[in-house]
Parts: C-alpha cells; structure tokens; sequence
C-alpha cells in the first residue's frame, strides 16, 4: 500500500468508523450535546438523522466510548429485526439469562425485572439503536411500549435512534403519532462545507502520523468538496483513491488529474458531480486562456 510513500503509520481515509480519527466539527459537537442533554434529563427517545455517509455511526461509537459511567447501554447495530427478536436482543444486551428461550411473557416480565433492578442500583439504561430506518413498522412500534416502563419520576429505558431521512418520512405517517411526539429531541446531520472539507482531510492525515509538506492544496479540497458533496464518506473514498494513484505514479502532490481519475473509478459519485468538476476545469482552462491572450495580445 502507499504508508511507507507518504509516511504514514495507518491508513487515513479507512471506511472503519474509528473514533480515534474523530474531528469535532460544529455538527457533531452539537449533536453529541443534543446527546447529552437528552440523556441527563431522562427524555424517552433522542433521534439523530443524517444522510448516508454523513458520521452517523462514528457519532454512536463516540457515544458508547464517552456515555458517563452510571449509564448502562444496550447497542443494537443492525436492528432488522421483528418485535420478537428485537426484544430478546435487548434482553441479551441487558444481560437477562436464557433470554432466547423463554417465552415472550416471560421475557417481558424478566426485561421489566432487570430495568427495575439496575435502576435501584442508581443506573440509567440507554438502548442504542444504529440504522433505525431499517426497524419493520410492528418493532417501532414494539419499541415505543418499551418507554412504557417507567417510575414515577423517570423512564426505565431512553431510546436513541441513530437513522437516515427515510426514518422521518416513516414516522410521518398517522399510525406513527404516538411515537412521533415522544422524540422529543432530535438533530440533523448536514454535509460538510469547503472550509470543514479542508480541515477533515488535514486532519485525518495528521492523525496518521504524516509529517510531510501539503498534500492536498486547497485548491484541491475544494474540488474535492464539491464533488463529495461535502459526505465524509465519499471524501474517504476519493482521497484513499487519490493517495493510491499517486503512490502507483510515485508522485506525492495531488492533483486535478489523481481527483478525475478517482471520480470516475467511484460509482457513488453522482453525475451531478461529475459534471461540476468538468466545468470546474474547463473555468480554470478558461481563465487560464484569457491570462494568456492578455499577455500576447493586450500588452
């Protein structure tokens, strides 16, 4: 691979939400604080949406490294699952014994039973659920009932819900209301802007350990920016890619021509883009003419 060439320790632009390589950019403090409130102050559900590849599961992993120690926390990381077996992953997790063999009376009563315990021991439980988009209609509803159990002063079991927008388009929907109004806090997840582009990458290089001159000008981030859209994902994506070929050419400055060619091997990227990164191009051809007119021809 391309360490050695550019001196790097690991791989910076890795897809693997390691929080190692956490930046705290504006959005992300913000949501991890919407986190917190919500959390401290009991609330039932907390939903954070963004779009794919927007850091939704690197904010879940910061969670789950950083959640104070009195709470106790269930993850669910793929919650394709119905009502049934959604229960007995969260008993699972709550360390309810033979949790996949009783009978889901039982298993009620035993989840009700373990809430009961850990909250007299001065616990909160926090169920964490990542990709909640994909939870069937019947298992959302399932999981309302569970913020049914409840003290008098507190819920026995918050909800977090970490989902793409089709989460929000579903919860629309009359049937949804109940659960709906009991979110009663929520963030967006935006995009990166240039500026924050800039910074991901710098950074993300530091972190692996390069010590060398400037990469990525900004000149390039920009691009890199706009074709991107501004997704961490992608920008992982297109600069791992850009780091390869230069490694392949023995270059080690990135340039228009390694961010085309990574663009055009990346399906993801769509067309849209594609074709403002052409017309970015050609802008600088341009200008790049008239500077060169004005010096033959005008002076």
């Amino acid at each position: 691979m391309y360490l050695y060439h550019f001196g790097l320790g690991e791989l910076p632009f890795s897809l693997t939400p390691n929080t190692n390589f956490y930046l705290p950019m504006t959005m992300h403090d913000e949501a991890l604080a919407v986190l917190s409130t919500a959390l401290q102050t009991g609330e039932g559900f907390i939903k954070v949406v963004g779009e794919v590849g927007t850091g939704k599961t690197l904010l879940c992993r910061k969670l789950l490294n950083e959640i104070p120690a009195h709470f106790v926390t269930a993850y669910i990381p793929n919650p394709y699952l119905n009502p049934d077996e959604l229960r007995r992953a969260v008993a699972v997790e709550l360390g309810v014994k033979q949790a996949q063999r009783m009978s889901l009376q039982l298993l009620t009563q035993r989840i009700q039973t373990r809430l009961l315990e850990l909250h007299s021991q001065g616990h909160s439980v926090v169920l964490i659920l990542d990709e909640a988009q994909a939870l069937p209609e019947d298992s959302l509803e399932a999981l309302r009932l569970f913020t049914n159990l409840e003290t008098e002063t507190r819920k026995l079991l918050q909800v977090v819900l970490f989902a793409q927008p089709e989460l929000d388009k579903r919860l629309a929907k009359t049937e949804f209301r109940q659960l709906r109004q009991r979110i009663t806090f929520a963030y967006k997840l935006r995009a990166m802007n240039a500026s924050e582009v800039q910074q991901y990458i710098h950074h993300r290089l530091q972190v692996a350990g390069y010590k060398g001159v400037e990469l990525f000008s900004a000149r390039i981030c920009q691009k890199i920016a706009q074709v991107s859209q501004g997704i961490p994902r992608l920008v992982n994506i297109l600069c791992h890619k850009m780091l390869m070929l230069a490694y392949g050419e023995g270059h080690y400055k990135m340039t228009v021509k390694l961010l085309k060619a990574a663009v055009k091997d990346t399906e993801s990227i769509e067309r849209s883009s594609k074709i403002n990164l052409l017309a970015f191009s050609l802008l600088g051809l341009f200008i790049a003419l008239l500077l060169t007119y004005y010096t033959l021809v005008v002076k």
